[in-house]
C-alpha cells in the first residue's frame, strides 16, 4: 500500500522532538511494509504562509507517488490539504486535541472541519473523549471515527531500577495554565516532601521559579525524557483537560506510577494499580494523590504492563487496518 502522510507535526533538524508521536506510528507502519512518502513541515515558523508550502509539497507528492490513501495528522489545516492534493484518493485523519478544540475556538474552523469529516474515508481520535467532542461539534464525524492513539514505543522506554532518596516528583509538558502547574507547585508544597521537577518552558515558569523543593530544567529534547523519568519515582500531570496524555503512557512505560487528570482521555489508559486520577480544580485531592502515588512501588510493574498494551507497533497495526479499508472500500 502506498500511502500518502501529510503532518505540520514531523522531526527536523531545527526541531527535532516535533511530532515525534507522528514519525513512531510512521515508522512502525513502514517496517509493516508499507511504501510511504511524505509532505511535511519540519520546523516552527509563525504565520499561515507555512501551510502553503506544506500544500505545495503535498500536491507534488500526490502527483508523482500516486498515492492508493492520504493519511493526515489533524483535521484543519492539514487533512484539508491532504484532501485538496489528492482529491480521488481515499483520506484517513487523525485528531489529536487542538484541533478538535480549534473547532469552538476558531472562526472558520468548523466549517473547514465539517468539509473535511465529511470528505474523510475514515477518522481515528487519539481518545474516546476526543471522538466524544469531535462528534458533538462535527456531525459529519458521526459513525466514522476509530478510536486508536499514537501509543508508546515500548522498548525506548523501559523499566529502570528506582532511584534513591525521597520521592521525586516530575510534570513534563509546557508551563501553562492549562497543564494546571500552579496548583501542583501548590499541593507539592502542601506534601511537604521530596522534590518537584518541571521539564518543560512556559509563561508560568516566573511563577513557579525559587519555590522550596521544586526545579526548572527547562525545555529538553524528547529524547532525553526517558533519562528524566528514570531519575524520578511519580510523574505529576494534572492538566484541566488532557486529551489523550502521552507523556503519561510514556512514564508508565519506565515503570513509573502516574498522578493524572480525571478530565478527558487518562481515564481511558491509567487503572489503579498504576496512578492516581484527580480533579485538577482541587488541590487538597492533589495533595492527596501526590501522597498516594508516592506510596506505589518503584518500578511500577502493573503500569508497565497497562502500557505495553499500547505498544506503538500494535497501534500501527490498527491504523492499518483503517487504511486498508478506505481503499477496499473506495475500489468497491
Amino acid at each position: 500500500m502506498r500511502v500518502l502522510l501529510v503532518s505540520q507535526m514531523y522531526p527536523g533538524p531545527s526541531d527535532p522532538d516535533l511530532g515525534v508521536f507522528v514519525e513512531g506510528l510512521e515508522r512502525a507502519l513502514a517496517e509493516r511494509g508499507h511504501d510511504l512518502e511524505r509532505a511535511v513541515l519540519t520546523r516552527r515558523e509563525p504565520g499561515a504562509a507555512k501551510y502553503g508550502r506544506l500544500a505545495a509539497r503535498a500536491l507534488a507528492a500526490a502527483r508523482r507517488f500516486r498515492p492508493d490513501v492520504v493519511y493526515a495528522h489533524f483535521l484543519v489545516p492539514t487533512g484539508l490539504v491532504g484532501a485538496l492534493a489528492a482529491p480521488r484518493t481515499p483520506l484517513v485523519v487523525t485528531a489529536h486535541g487542538q484541533d478538535v478544540r480549534n473547532v469552538g475556538e476558531i472562526r472558520g474552523v468548523r466549517a473547514a472541519t465539517r468539509v473535511v469529516a465529511r470528505r474523510a474515508a475514515a477518522i481515528v481520535a487519539v481518545s474516546d473523549y476526543l471522538r466524544r467532542e469531535l462528534e458533538a461539534g462535527v456531525p459529519e464525524a458521526r459513525g466514522k471515527t476509530t478510536v486508536i492513539d499514537c501509543g508508546v514505543d515500548v522498548d525506548r522506554f523501559h523499566v529502570e531500577p528506582a532511584p534513591s532518596g525521597p520521592t521525586r516528583y516530575l510534570c513534563v509538558g509546557s508551563l501553562s495554565a492549562r497543564k494546571n502547574v500552579l496548583r501542583l507547585a501548590g499541593a507539592f508544597e502542601r506534601v511537604g516532601e521530596g522534590t518537584l521537577t518541571f521539564v518543560g518552558d512556559g509563561p508560568l515558569g516566573a511563577r513557579l521559579a525559587g519555590r522550596p523543593g521544586i526545579a526548572l530544567a527547562g525545555a529538553v529534547p524528547h529524547g532525553e525524557v526517558p533519562g528524566w523519568l528514570a531519575h524520578s519515582h511519580v510523574l505529576c500531570q494534572p492538566a484541566l483537560v488532557e486529551p489523550f496524555g502521552q507523556s503519561l503512557l510514556e512514564a508508565m512505560a519506565c515503570g513509573r506510577s502516574v498522578v493524572a487528570t480525571r478530565v478527558g482521555g487518562p481515564p481511558e489508559f491509567v487503572p489503579p494499580e498504576a496512578g492516581v486520577l484527580v480533579d485538577p480544580l482541587d488541590e487538597d485531592a492533589l495533595a492527596d494523590a501526590l501522597r498516594t502515588a508516592a506510596t506505589l512501588p518503584t518500578p511500577n510493574l502493573a503500569a508497565r504492563a497497562a502500557a505495553e498494551r499500547h505498544d506503538v507497533r500494535e497501534q500501527a497495526r490498527r491504523v492499518e487496518e483503517v487504511l486498508l479499508r478506505a481503499v477496499r472500500d473506495r475500489r468497491a
